[in-house]
């Protein structure tokens, strides 16, 4: 029987990312946006450009369905779960519940759709003299079927509260995890929200963003078997396993239950973990709805346009708040919250 951790790479190629059950989805969200105007847009021409459905990239940044503020204006989801690393720059949240939010520079947000919710994620530049960039994984897990409607739910893990053990190799070269979801040796997570797939103690879900300097080796911990494991290496130069070196841009799959050796290649790494027990459940896919049938699919457009999800409570459909504004959250209940 081999030994090898290596199972095998795809390229990332354009965003989406290929994703294994139980997720769905994946993107890197990486714009340099430049300074911002006094209605937090940036402070350039939008000239050439799609406005409402703004992808390309153009100058190294992108209105994605914004027109004033980039970022994704009001919109539905069921069935399955959001998890948001806001790496750099700020996102600025509301939902249909009531419930909003500031958060960035290394928070993490995990929303339970279930039933159904309808929410914006803008990105408001509130530099006016200097760049704002802006970087974010935009992460979807499912649900399973006993978990598609149940009631919809947030939570905030706040940058102080991610766990980020630092390893060090025998040279003192070091590897930092960031820990959003499972554990590393001692090193836990936050609770995910109540009705998550992670808060299921079998699911193995596992969260996490490395950090490598150049030429650091780290052993990463065996996990549950049978569940599926993936690398996503998007940025560095190289990394080898099992003495096989493999470029930057590609997803790494590996066998979850055996210890895998890791060697940095010249130059810092960073690698986005996603593993989890796969649901094995059908999987029905229209725009923002993910259930197990087309009839739950059909179901769940007709429940959006009969109660749009509980309405929306805010005045426009990419509301942000004031620049001065710093990281809060305020959830269904009316709690407030702050890091």
């Amino acid at each position: 029987m081999s030994d090898r951790s290596l199972i095998r790479t795809l390229p990332l190629g354009s965003p989406p990312w290929p994703t294994l059950d139980p997720f769905l989805f994946c993107v890197h969200h990486d714009d340099r946006y430049p300074a911002g105007n006094e209605s937090m847009g940036p402070a350039a021409s939008l000239a050439g450009r799609d406005l409402g459905m703004d992808f390309a990239g153009k100058d190294g940044w992108r209105m994605y369905h914004g027109d004033v503020v980039p970022g994704f204006p009001r919109h539905p989801h069921r069935g399955f779960e959001t998890i948001t690393l806001a790496r750099n720059g700020y996102i600025d949240h509301s939902d249909s519940l009531g419930a909003t939010a500031r958060f960035g520079h290394g928070d993490a947000q995990w929303m339970t759709a279930g039933q159904g919710i309808v929410h914006s994620e803008m990105f408001p530049l509130v530099h006016r003299d200097r760049e704002n960039p802006t970087e974010l994984f935009q992460i979807w897990l499912n649900l399973p079927a006993r978990g598609k409607l149940v009631p919809p739910h947030f939570t905030m893990l706040w940058d102080q509260t991610i766990p980020k053990p630092a390893f060090a190799d025998a040279a003192g070269r070091t590897t930092e995890v960031a820990i959003i979801a499972g554990a590393v040796d001692d090193h836990r997570a936050p609770n995910p929200p109540p009705h998550s797939w992670a808060a299921d103690p079998d699911a193995n879900v596992a969260v996490w963003t490395l950090r490598m300097e150049a030429q650091a080796e780290w052993t990463l911990p065996p996990a549950q078997e049978g569940s599926h494991r993936a690398l996503y290496f998007f940025a560095g130069e190289s990394v080898s396993i099992d003495d096989e070196a493999i470029a930057v841009g590609h997803r790494i799959d590996l066998v979850s239950h055996r210890a895998t050796r890791l060697r940095n290649g010249d130059r810092r790494s960073e690698l986005l973990l996603l593993q989890g027990q796969p649901i094995n459940e059908p999987v029905a896919h229209y725009g923002p709805f993910v259930m197990n049938t087309q009839g739950e699919i059909r179901q769940a457009i007709t429940d959006y346009q009969r109660t749009g999800f509980g309405g929306w409570p805010w005045k426009s459909d990419g509301p942000v708040h004031p620049r001065s504004e710093e990281r809060f959250a305020i959830h269904a209940d009316g709690r407030r919250e702050v890091p």
